[in-house]
């Protein structure tokens, strides 16, 4: 039996190929990860937003950190390099000469494969006088010409070589190893062991200890473990929580301790600069003895947060650490928005404490506004755009224009705006313009259903309400550019109306809707029993047919078994009415043609729950960027993209209904799912609606849905007057009311 051989390479050619592919696995991922984006194309989007965001802080920051930063050019530098070093590497293995060849010896005997026996002779005499030692020519060369010979002409060669590819027979089996061979020498052996030390005995044992523990200090959105426990402990210690006490838990976070995040800092100047600005602040609870809020880094975090939103001037070294604080702020707030969501579940759920009450999940929301706006809760969001101060709201809401708000400011005609701003001069006001015209304005559609269910109007005890929410966003210069545009047609067209029907335009009394009694006492169409009796069994098998057909998905094969196995067991399956006849419905039942048969297109409830299932299907393969539209603000240093919240809550009880569902997608138009449980009650509930920003003041909307918890009909044939009470009640119910009578709430 052949031995086995392993051997380094002596040459280095192996070594080679080796080095090559591994500098290649090294240098293509990362120019694709790492390589800079292009300058210029930086360049251009932020001369694009110059217009618009050239007095931001994050827009001044960005201009001067793509300036004075030389890491792109480090960046593209190394890279190079190492293309440099895998170029010329593989250049390298393509010069190496082919070591291992598949052994023949007409090739050696310059002979064509298949020669005769004579030829073979004739040419080995040849090359013996040629290459023979004793006539001066190479031995090794001569040795291979015989050994050619013998494996053409030797029987026993020509089978070892036609079996194992040499006329000695089988060799050992050679492993090679493409390291060189100097590593293995003798001479070297402390210096490679030195460094197989370094690298597997420290560097890959401080790297893995690193990522790991990293990844057991922070949470998937890369927020301290700690600091989510220390959110959830004083969520859970305040439930009705004001902003005061919400700043100071925000500010309590250990993002903000040097000891647990090495971004923070806490410098010596701070013993003086941090006590003036708490006399400039006034009352901030600093006498307070619970920890944590009584530590230092938290009482400097707490006062640079207050004085950012109080727009107050600060040195230039602890500006820095503001920064660092107000940037940071935004995904705390969010986590603590995250805390009292699960907390909320688990009260709904097991129930022995109370959940946070609506309104401290509110004031997180709003502190999130005031904080990426640098505005108190107090100030008028008129203060969010440029050259707007303090002394300048006089003009505003002065009885003559009552101005509060960004919509009340856009609705106005040009020619009274540019008289109530008069204190800005024409490039100011242009300015002004242009960054209100770029503000976002949300249209917010709702529609409730039950899906999955046979009846999607219907709520009853353990469904699920779905409420789909289409969002909508257009900048404010589009909308209000069309409105003022329409205005004069619209007046026009009142004034006509008001001369021919001069009594049309006094103020009416709202209809009320009939009560149940008084509908009761309407005249109702009489109807036959048996059509009812078809219509109403019919359209409840369809129903439960569709619920089937979503929920089971099985093939067409599975289907049609189904089919057959329903129609034995209730007929009525197979068949709907058109004008008090039965026919079958073929929509549901392709498989079957009858060319007499009308054809009958499905309920809304089969079309709305093929559409919720593709719905699913997109969000599932389909990502979507996180990139909307820029935020303008003027003291938030770093830019912010405009993302939304939206939830339905009971505000009357202080209550989420459902979760806040973060829109982070949100460019044109996005439509979101919002699902709760039915009301274990029966009754009318009154729910709202609500989307507010993380980013503005002034841009939440609220609208009101009018939720009806029916009780669960059993599917039983009734008399002629029970069922036409029941169709009355079901038309008096829908599953959303707006009421023109509430106003918009934007606590």
């Amino acid at each position: 039996m052949a031995g086995q051989q392993f051997q380094y390479d002596d040459s280095g050619n192996t070594f080679f190929y080796f080095l090559t592919s591994f500098v290649g696995l090294i240098v293509i991922p990362a120019t694709y990860y790492l390589w800079p984006r292009d300058q210029n194309a930086e360049q251009l989007r932020l001369k694009s937003l110059r217009r618009v965001h050239g007095r931001c802080l994050w827009y001044r920051l960005r201009l001067m950190k793509s300036q004075q930063s030389i890491v792109p050019t480090l960046k593209k530098a190394a890279l190079l390099f190492g293309w440099a070093v895998f170029l010329l590497l593989a250049y390298k293995v393509s010069k190496l000469d082919r070591e291992y060849q598949e052994y023949n010896p007409y090739e050696v005997l310059n002979l064509d494969p298949g020669a005769s026996l004579s030829e073979i002779k004739k040419q080995y005499r040849v090359l013996s006088l040629k290459f023979h030692p004793d006539k001066g020519g190479d031995e090794a060369t001569f040795m291979r010409i015989a050994k050619a010979h013998a494996a053409l002409t030797n029987e026993q060669s020509r089978q070892n070589w036609e079996n194992y590819g040499n006329p000695d027979g089988p060799g050992a089996t050679s492993f090679g190893i493409a390291l060189p061979a100097w590593i293995v020498d003798q001479k070297n052996s402390m210096l490679v062991l030195l460094v197989y030390g370094l690298a597997f005995m420290v560097i890959l044992p401080v790297v893995v200890g690193t990522w790991w523990y990293r990844s057991i200090r922070y949470s998937g959105d890369q927020i301290l473990i700690n600091t989510t426990q220390l959110f959830m402990h004083f969520m859970y210690k305040t439930p009705n929580m004001n902003m005061k006490r919400l700043a100071m838990v925000l500010t309590a976070a250990f993002e903000f301790d040097p000891r647990s995040n090495k971004e923070a800092t806490i410098r010596p100047t701070d013993n003086i600069e941090v006590p003036q600005l708490i006399r400039e602040l006034g009352n901030i609870n600093v006498k307070k003895k619970e920890p944590p809020f009584c530590y230092p880094y938290s009482l400097k975090a707490r006062v640079l947060v207050l004085a950012h939103l109080a727009r107050m001037d600060v040195s230039e070294e602890l500006e820095e650490d503001q920064r660092f604080v107000v940037r940071k702020s935004p995904a705390l707030l969010q986590e603590m928005i995250n805390v009292g969501c699960q907390l909320t579940m688990m009260a709904n759920s097991r129930g022995g404490f109370h959940a946070p009450r609506l309104v401290t999940i509110e004031n997180c929301m709003k502190l999130t506004q005031m904080i990426v706006q640098g505005l108190q809760e107090s100030k008028s969001p008129l203060l969010q755009l440029p050259h707007f101060e303090e002394e300048h709201l006089r003009y505003c809401i002065s009885k003559k224009y009552k101005v509060r708000s960004l919509q009340d400011l856009v609705s106005l005609k040009d020619s009274d705006r540019r008289s109530m701003l008069r204190f800005l001069g024409e490039e100011k006001y242009d300015e002004v313009m242009a960054v209100l015209g770029s503000f976002p304005h949300i249209t917010m559609d709702t529609k409730l259903q039950v899906l999955d269910d046979e009846d999607s109007n219907n709520i009853t005890a353990g469904s699920i309400v779905t409420v789909t929410v289409t969002l909508t966003r257009k900048r404010m210069a589009e909308v209000f550019e069309k409105e003022q545009e329409s205005t004069p047609c619209l007046a026009e067209e009142a004034a006509t109306t008001e001369e021919a029907h001069p009594q049309q335009w006094r103020k009416r009394k709202k209809k009320r809707p009939p009560t149940r009694a008084a509908s009761r006492t309407r005249a109702r169409p009489t109807r036959t029993l048996p059509a009812r009796e078809t219509k109403t069994a019919t359209n409840r098998a369809t129903q439960k047919w569709t619920r089937w057909l979503v929920t089971m998905k099985r093939s067409e094969s599975h289907v049609g078994r189904k089919i057959s196995r329903t129609v034995h067991c209730v007929p009525v399956l197979l068949y709907t009415t058109h004008d008090h006849k039965v026919t079958p419905d073929l929509c549901l039942y392709p498989h079957l043609t009858h060319s007499s048969s009308p054809h009958t297109c499905p309920p809304q409830e089969w079309e709305a729950l093929q559409q919720s299932i593709q719905r699913r299907e997109r969000a599932l393969l389909e990502t979507k960027s996180k990139v909307t539209h820029p935020v303008y603000s003027l003291y938030f240093p770093e830019e912010k993209q405009e993302w939304w919240w939206l939830y339905i809550a009971d505000r009357r009880d202080q209550t989420l209904v459902s979760m806040p569902y973060h829109v982070c997608t949100l460019k044109d138009t996005e439509e979101v799912e919002l699902k709760f449980p039915a009301p274990s009650k029966t009754g009318n509930y009154q729910y709202s609606v609500i989307l507010r920003s993380d980013s503005y003041l002034g841009l939440d909307q609220i609208k009101p849905l009018k939720v009806r918890r029916e009780r669960y009909n059993t599917p039983t044939i009734h008399s002629q007057n029970a069922t036409a009470e029941e169709d009355e009640e079901q038309e008096d119910s829908d599953g959303i009311e707006e009421s023109e009578d509430d106003d918009e709430d934007n606590d």
